[in-house]
């Protein structure tokens, strides 16, 4: 039975994560689970699933009597998180904190050495250099949770890097992919929260209507696959069922697919190297009409074209703009910017600030802060 160390478990990653465990009770157990304020659910859990350990990251507003729960040990404060994954017993890491505030875990269980399943990509976006480094040098290894970059894990299963001729990374175009750009001027938050085929969270959702979050997964395919940005293709494919491919030297190209499911995905990081039994997916196939890919287009989605651009560019440029996005999103969900602003707001940021090649961590750690104080307290 592998022992799970599972960040972020009041999530959409986390909530599908527990999904799982309850049909692989015998495959996996929890040792210790973070949330950041929805304390309330993560006890509901951990009762549910034998979790005897859980860290509060966040400030949540009950505080929790601690006697009625004489199972389940409490810690609190991110400095308690990076301990419990320093000492405890675990396997493997999923790692589904939203956002930079995943780095720190990220860096904490790959100095350990241990396996990292991981779903928080703005760890690589940040910090790549960092995290293989950390790899390479104690030993650690990487799952990785997203559904593009594990159909590319397993298209890869059995090849050299040395054999792709490029990788094409799949996306649904999101909510606004047939709207009418004289109409995104009326997108709202409610419109961009609609997303066609994937239930996830808050800000992947929208994330995914700007396709943000697909240049962040062209910037994690190229750190997680050792690939040049120009090896690396990104394509609208709107049915979500090819999640990814692989194109090799011979013209030959390999795809995984499926019903678009984050279960499926979480449950190869969490197996690997196997694939076990599952009820939880299923594909039929005659039910597909058709697959169809199209281009994304510049002018309907601007931040994914900012996103390789500042990717390419290296050094600080991805923490910058991931930390503008951040903030701009935020402000977007409180409806004091509009839709349209998120991306002239980045540009903004990079505009901004300096670069420099090689950052450190606490480069890294100090222009995320900057980077996002300024675009939140500024405007379009």
């Amino acid at each position: 039975m592998k022992k799970i160390a599972l960040l972020g478990m009041s999530g959409s990653i986390g909530t599908s994560t527990l999904n799982i465990m309850q049909n692989h009770d015998k495959d996996f157990c929890i040792s210790f689970a973070s949330v950041h304020n929805n304390v309330e659910s993560a006890i509901k859990s951990a009762i549910l699933f034998n979790i005897p350990k859980i860290c509060i990251t966040g400030n949540p507003e009950k505080k929790i009597d601690e006697e009625e729960f004489p199972d389940i040990s409490f810690y609190y404060g991110k400095e308690s998180l990076l301990s419990l994954l320093r000492d405890e017993d675990y396997d493997i890491c999923l790692n589904a904190v939203t956002g930079s505030a995943g780095l720190p875990y990220t860096m904490e269980v790959l100095q350990r050495g241990k396996k990292l399943a991981l779903a928080n990509k703005e760890s690589l976006v940040m910090a790549g250099h960092l995290v293989a480094e950390l790899v390479k040098n104690n030993n650690g290894e990487i799952l990785p949770v997203d559904s593009e970059h594990s159909a590319i894990f397993q298209c890869l299963k059995g090849h050299s890097i040395k054999e792709v001729k490029q990788l094409h990374i799949t996306a649904s175009g999101g909510p606004f992919r047939a709207t009418p750009l004289a109409e995104f001027k009326d997108i709202t938050v409610e419109n961009a929260l609609k997303h066609p085929t994937w239930s996830m969270g808050t800000k992947v959702t929208i994330d995914s209507a700007t396709m943000f979050n697909k240049g962040l997964e062209v910037i994690e395919a190229h750190w997680l696959f050792n690939l040049p940005y120009e090896r690396i293709n990104a394509i609208i494919h709107p049915q979500s069922i090819i999640h990814s491919m692989v194109e090799f030297l011979d013209g030959s190209i390999l795809a995984q697919m499926s019903s678009p499911s984050m279960e499926l995905p979480i449950l190869y990081a969490l197996s690997y190297p196997k694939h076990i039994a599952s009820d939880n997916v299923q594909t039929d196939l005659l039910s597909i009409s058709a697959l169809t890919f199209e281009k994304i287009d510049k002018q309907r989605y601007p931040l994914f074209f900012v996103a390789i651009q500042a990717g390419a560019a290296g050094g600080l440029y991805p923490t910058i703009m991931n930390a503008a996005n951040e903030a701009a999103l935020s402000l977007f969900l409180q409806k004091k910017i509009h839709f349209t602003q998120i991306s002239n707001m980045v540009d903004k940021a990079l505009n901004k600030f300096e670069n420099i090649s090689f950052p450190s961590l606490e480069d890294i750690l100090h222009v995320n802060k900057e980077a996002f104080d300024y675009t939140y307290l500024t405007t379009a």
